[in-house]
């Protein structure tokens, strides 16, 4: 790979030119921003370097980027998932260096929304197909580029045109280059599955208007009937309630359980500890039993509650609505439509029927899959040649909307140095991180096509 490796190096302002100007095309799916012209930006780059690349229409979705660039040496196909959409930069003011939309260049560290997650991973991807095609007039194998435009949102309208569009998307096996290497081994994380992140809302409702506080004793209290419908979610020792929550729960083998040994033995959960603000994880939990509930652990967290006045002075009032959104991380063989109608009917036997759930129906079907898969000893070979040793290698993570409807050994991995602040202000990427992310792809795609 030295040929390809130095082709990179020689080409680093390149890469940094394309994830500034990248960076530049807010893409918020959320909002709803940009996002039409962000795919027709990445169509036109990946034209500008050699790459086949057509915009797909998504029924009320934003338009998601497909190409296959093939191959005369190898049958394999390799597919690669990325996504263009960003997450929503706010708070604004938080940001240094001009600005979530700037892509500045710092002391070698370009800063921006996407800069990971993942306008990094995607260029990754077309850089080092670049780099084969320059240097060896051809890619080791088939790949199939992937990019979608609703990835922070759940990829909540990509479904249906995966269902009927499987022919065009079948493949060996398929990665995501979507994240951070691991905070103190410094090495990237190799995720081998995924936890599905079932999410719902439930809305409590009072009176028409909100009632002065005087008639408290005679009126509905939307805050407090949530308050007692989540206290019989979840106990304080952080074992869900809903009946049968846990039945088929995934069960651990020889395999998961070495590699739940071996990360023990790599990772500093005490720095953990210190990055989090805490003296201890919560149930004082720590070793290989931290880092297991970590993995494999099915959760039920409370992203936010939105309820009443909260601003300056006081403001008397019963509040007619109160609103939590939570976020449920299912386990393989965990059923995201099945978990909802346990959810839906543990609030009617405790009386809160009453409560609207918005369920997100279409969450990704959670999966796991072997360390002995080609993919996974591929990749695993990769970051190993790039980063000078072995990866950590996870359980389980996080694109099961693909997998739903097209079965491939899938893998999350990634590359962005810690402190890369993905969702967060000042989102940024170490340039000499994002160029061996270039590297890590390259060779990804060449150890694929040997296995």
């Amino acid at each position: 790979m030295k040929d390809i490796y130095k082709y990179i190096d020689d080409n680093v302002d390149e890469y940094i030119k394309d994830l500034q100007e990248f960076i530049r095309k807010p893409s918020v799916s959320a909002q709803k921003l940009g996002l039409e012209e962000c795919a027709n930006y990445v169509v036109e780059k990946m034209h500008k370097d050699g790459l086949p690349a057509e915009l797909h229409e998504i029924p009320d979705g934003p338009p998601l980027v497909f190409g296959h660039l093939k191959s005369s040496n190898s049958k394999k196909t390799m597919f690669c998932y990325s996504h263009y959409d960003v997450q929503p930069p706010e708070p604004i003011e938080a940001w240094s260096h001009g600005g979530p939309w700037s892509g500045a260049l710092v002391d070698n560290v370009i800063y921006g929304r996407g800069a990971t997650d993942n306008k990094g991973g995607l260029l990754a991807f077309n850089k080092a197909a670049k780099a084969f095609l320059k240097v060896r007039s051809e890619v080791p194998l088939n790949l199939k580029f992937f990019y979608e435009g609703e990835e922070e949102i759940g990829s909540v309208h990509l479904g249906p045109w995966v269902e009927k569009n499987k022919k065009l998307l079948e493949a060996d096996g398929m990665h995501c280059l979507d994240g951070t290497v691991d905070e103190f081994a410094k090495v990237p994380e190799v995720e081998l599955g995924l936890k599905s992140v079932l999410f719902v809302e439930l809305i409590a409702r009072g009176g028409k208007k909100d009632i002065h506080s005087l008639n408290f004793p005679l009126v509905p209290s939307p805050p407090w009937e949530l308050v007692h419908a989540l206290s019989t979610i979840m106990t304080r020792d952080r074992k869900i309630l809903i009946k049968d929550w846990y039945e088929g729960l995934y069960e651990l083998g020889e395999e998961e359980i070495n590699l739940l040994n071996e990360k023990n033995e790599r990772v500093d959960l005490s720095a953990l500890k210190s990055e989090f603000g805490i003296e201890n994880f919560v149930l004082n939990r720590d070793g290989v039993e931290a880092i297991k509930a970590r993995t494999y652990e099915p959760t039920a967290n409370i992203q936010g509650m939105i309820s009443g006045y909260t601003g300056p002075g006081h403001k008397t009032i019963v509040p007619s609505e109160a609103k939590v959104r939570i976020d449920f991380r299912l386990l393989p063989n965990m059923n995201p439509q099945k978990c909802i109608k346990k959810l839906k009917n543990h609030l009617i036997e405790h009386g809160f029927g009453h409560l609207e759930v918005k369920a997100f129906d279409a969450a990704e079907p959670p999966y796991k899959i072997s360390v002995k898969e080609d993919i996974s000893q591929a990749i695993i070979k990769a970051a190993e040649e790039v980063f000078g040793e072995k990866p950590v290698v996870n359980g389980v993570s996080a694109e099961g909307t693909i997998l739903k409807h097209v079965w491939m050994p899938c893998v999350l991995t990634g590359f962005a140095n810690p402190g890369a602040n993905l969702h967060a202000p000042d989102e940024n990427i170490k340039v000499e991180n994002y160029i061996k992310g270039i590297k890590y792809a390259a060779a990804i795609m060449e150890n694929f096509s040997k296995y």
